[in-house]
């Protein structure tokens, strides 16, 4: 698997996964079913739905520790920036060689390209929030969310998934 074909998919993520609206009542749902769909796989993460800044959504599953939430904070700073998923951020800056520090200058204790935090995109408007998933490897975080988002606006017919072989 290259880095190229997952940059790929995640655009194709980022193009198919939008929403018509997203209000606190969406943010229950999505958040809801990521906890259900951990639990499903027997593994813990800390789950953070947000929309313009405000919180609509936080939950810690047992086993995570207050590190998840620094990782959610920082995972979002990136997202909030790019309005890119963390991971496609990560991948684009690990194929480019270089690190978000090194190309704009930003402090890595507030900023995290990895995995597992994914814009809530709305049609015609762009981002205006972000759902982030935190206690996996960034590659599992980042699947979670996706799987998440594409169950609940019922794509489940469309390969949106990210082949199982690790990035290169």
């Amino acid at each position: 698997m290259s880095i190229d074909r997952d940059l790929e998919k995640i655009a194709l993520q980022e193009q198919r996964l939008q929403f018509k609206q997203f209000d606190s009542e969406v943010a229950w749902a999505i958040g809801t079913s990521l906890k259900a769909a951990a639990e499903k796989r027997g593994v813990a993460v800390a789950i953070d739905i947000q929309l313009n800044g405000h919180s609509l959504f936080a939950y810690a599953m047992l086993g995570t520790t207050p590190d998840n939430q620094d990782w959610i904070r920082r995972k979002r700073n990136v997202v909030t920036r790019y309005h890119r998923s963390s991971y496609a951020v990560g991948l684009k800056l690990q194929r480019d060689q270089t690190t978000l520090q090194a190309k704009i200058g930003v402090e890595l204790k507030d900023h995290a390209p990895h995995g597992g935090c994914f814009p809530i995109l709305l049609q015609g408007t762009g981002c205006v929030g972000t759902i982030t998933v935190s206690g996996l490897p960034q590659r599992d975080d980042h699947a979670l969310v996706v799987a998440v988002l594409q169950d609940y606006l019922q794509l489940t017919d469309e390969d949106l998934a990210l082949d199982s072989a690790a990035a290169s």
